[in-house]
């Protein structure tokens, strides 16, 4: 037994292949019959020119005449019992407008993209729907409203291309029925409002402050741990630190001739401190 599927699909209009009865076959030879009386300016009117790009889908007696639509090049219509439809298969650019969606986590935002599409089978596209193109734009927007409404406002700023894949999967196999093969679904612009965005500015902005807090404190601590180990190494040699008051005095001196610098040492203020302070001492005993 067959699937519902395979069912569904072979009830699908343009997919019979029930021929022409008795009526059908007398009617066509009388057209072809009038093709002969009339020709040769009958055949500049059944010759059909159909561009590389174009199919035409022919219907004889409101039969479609073969499950293939005919072209590119020269195609026959009889006349009175025949009538095509061009179907364009040149990839097609669907715009979405901005659609009102209100996510997942309670954020009225406006939403648009465009998707691109083309037609791969002209007969079920004229065959097993009345405007395939109004069809599949409309179909765009209810997918694109129905899968950002499950998602949260950060998984749509940050997931765009997941986002776009699966609404590209979910209009893939909707119009496969109707011969549409979805080619790309592009997410343009997410717009929120103002209030909304200025809060995130400033959580933004406050995060960039924390961490370049963060990041000066790291140096900070860093440089420490350098010069206390540059410390210990020139307190181990008294000649580096002589090397290093003469390359500071170089640096001062290119930059700034008219200064001096004369490095006093510390233990000498605290030698004259202690001597004065002891001259106090004393003084106040006498």
């Amino acid at each position: 037994m067959d699937s519902p599927e395979k069912l569904e699909k072979n009830n699908l209009v343009g997919t019979n292949k029930s021929r022409l009865g008795v009526c059908g076959w007398i009617l066509f030879f009388l057209s072809f019959l009038l093709i002969l009386i009339t020709f040769p300016v009958s055949i500049w009117m059944c010759l059909k020119i159909i561009k590389e790009y174009e199919r035409a889908v022919v219907f004889r007696l409101g039969r479609i005449q073969a499950d293939k639509a005919k072209g590119p090049g020269l195609i026959l219509v009889l006349p009175c019992i025949d009538v095509f439809v061009k179907v364009d298969l040149r990839t097609v650019t669907c715009n979405i407008p901005p659609q009102e969606i209100l996510t997942r986590d309670s954020v009225t935002t406006q939403v648009d993209g465009v998707v691109y599409y083309r037609i791969y089978s002209a007969v079920s596209a004229v065959a097993n729907v009345n405007d395939v193109h109004q069809a599949t734009f409309l179909l765009a927007q209810t997918t694109l409203r129905n899968v950002l409404g499950t998602q949260t406002l950060s998984q749509i700023l940050s997931g765009r291309e997941e986002i776009a894949h699966s609404i590209q999967t979910l209009l893939d196999d909707a119009t496969e029925l109707w011969g549409i093969r979805v080619a790309r679904v592009e997410i343009k612009d997410v717009r929120i409002p103002v209030q909304l965005q200025r809060s995130m500015a400033a959580e933004a902005e406050a995060t960039r402050e924390a961490r370049a807090k963060v990041l000066a404190a790291e140096g900070e601590m860093n440089a420490s741990k350098s010069l206390k180990s540059a410390s210990m190494v020139l307190a181990e040699s008294p000649i580096a630190l002589q090397l290093r008051y003469l390359q500071t005095l170089t640096t001062v001196a290119t930059e700034k001739n008219s200064t001096i610098v004369f490095p006093l040492p510390m233990n000498i203020l605290e030698g004259i401190g202690g001597i004065s302070y002891d001259n106090k001492k004393v003084t106040a005993k006498a």
